[in-house]
């Protein structure tokens, strides 16, 4: 029997709160540069505060994804959004750094609640081609975020200083808690522990849930590499405006969604595996492309074509390689959505500061980064190939 859709209210706050990566961190990159001169700092250690962020996103994920899998996954998921908004609101006070980098941390930890909790939540309603085709929904929502969010800081750069940035961030967090008190129903019987304990080990020793993982962690390490470089290389590189820098990054963050949508077609025809395997080969056409034109011409309008293939390419790689691994966790969907959240993160936070070591006065380093860990993606998806595909 088919499962029952569910309401568009409930569909709107999940890709919301799925969307606390690029509500944590596109919104105020058009402001890193105002930033890095506001707080006398260097452009590295403001690129630091998006991996401050990231790590405290995937550390989060660990203790709030288990912790929702014995008492339910509302009341963690609040806690993280109390946390959220306060966070938020205190990071329009800071003038020092150091302090930014620290509460940007906590702010990462609070925002983890939504990433995994969406996905367990998900996992607890569907199953099978529906669990993929709502993932696709829920990254569709997730990747009109990356439109809005660098556009909505820009325009509040515009009329306000970068602080008032973060007070529309708690706005934000205070309205995801009056939606989740009122509309979001409790998904998830508690499980003792030791019911908990007896089914976890399945995870770790299933290909079929580390393939998609690690291919997942891997895209997760392209993307946020061109976080952490984009506003840098087209705003000091190519000469754009942040107006401009916020209307392309909005369009390759509209290549996101609709491509997760895409995905969500694709999966009537094809299997998880042919897909994934395509997400995959694509991009690497792409940045080949990327690093000639670099060394070559440097056409500017090459590389905005070229990252945006790369780019919107990781909306099918999220939503297939989260549904197939999502698809091996049964009553312990939140453990497997943390070790999803967390290898993302984690890689995600490693790339950032990389891309800021190798300098902004080029795009080649940054491409690099990304060819590299869109060839690990590759590697891994052979490697690690579960003998039974799903």
């Amino acid at each position: 029997m088919k499962p029952p859709r569910p309401k568009l209210s409930i569909i709107l706050l999940l890709g919301t709160l799925s969307a606390f990566g690029p509500l944590s961190l596109d919104m105020y990159l058009p402001g890193l540069p105002v930033i890095q001169h506001s707080l006398n700092t260097s452009a590295s250690l403001v690129q630091l505060s998006i991996s401050t962020c990231l790590i405290g996103l995937a550390v989060g994920q660990l203790f709030v994804g288990p912790i929702s899998d014995h008492i339910g996954r509302k009341p963690p998921l609040l806690v993280g959004l109390v946390l959220f908004t306060l966070t938020s609101l205190a990071l329009g006070w800071i003038d020092n750094i150091w302090w930014f980098l620290s509460i940007r941390f906590i702010q990462g930890l609070a925002g983890s609640a939504g990433q995994v909790l969406s996905r367990a939540i998900a996992k607890d309603m569907f199953t099978g081609k529906q669990l993929t085709k709502f993932y696709a929904t829920l990254m569709a929502i997730n990747g009109i975020f990356p439109v809005i969010a660098p556009i909505a800081g820009a325009a509040v750069l515009a009329i306000a200083p970068w602080q008032a940035i973060f007070m529309l961030l708690a706005v934000i967090g205070a309205l995801l808690i009056v939606g989740s008190l009122f509309v979001l129903p409790e998904t998830k019987v508690a499980m003792s522990s030791q019911n908990l304990a007896q089914r976890h080990p399945s995870i770790f020793k299933s290909r079929s849930f580390w393939q998609p993982t690690v291919v997942l962690s891997f895209a997760s390490g392209v993307l946020f590499s061109y976080i952490a470089g984009s506003s840098f290389i087209f705003q000091q590189v190519f000469h754009f405006s942040t107006q401009t820098f916020s209307l392309l990054y909005a369009v390759n963050g509209l290549g996101i969604a609709l491509m997760s949508s895409l995905a969500g077609r694709l999966i009537n025809y094809f299997t998880n595996t042919i897909i994934l395997r395509g997400a995959l080969l694509i991009p690497l056409i792409s940045i080949t492309m990327l690093v000639i034109n670099s060394l070559t011409i440097n056409s500017t309008w090459l590389f905005v074509g070229g990252i945006f293939i790369v780019i919107a390419t990781f909306g099918v790689t999220s939503t297939i390689a989260t549904a197939q691994a999502m698809q091996t966790s049964a009553t312990n969907a939140g453990l497997a959505s943390a070790i999803i959240g967390l290898s993302s993160n984690a890689v995600g936070s490693i790339s950032s500061p990389i891309v800021g070591l190798f300098g902004t006065v080029s795009a080649l380093p940054m491409i690099i980064v990304i060819g590299v860990f869109q060839l690990l993606g590759v590697v891994s998806f052979y490697l690690l190939k579960p003998k039974k595909e799903l």
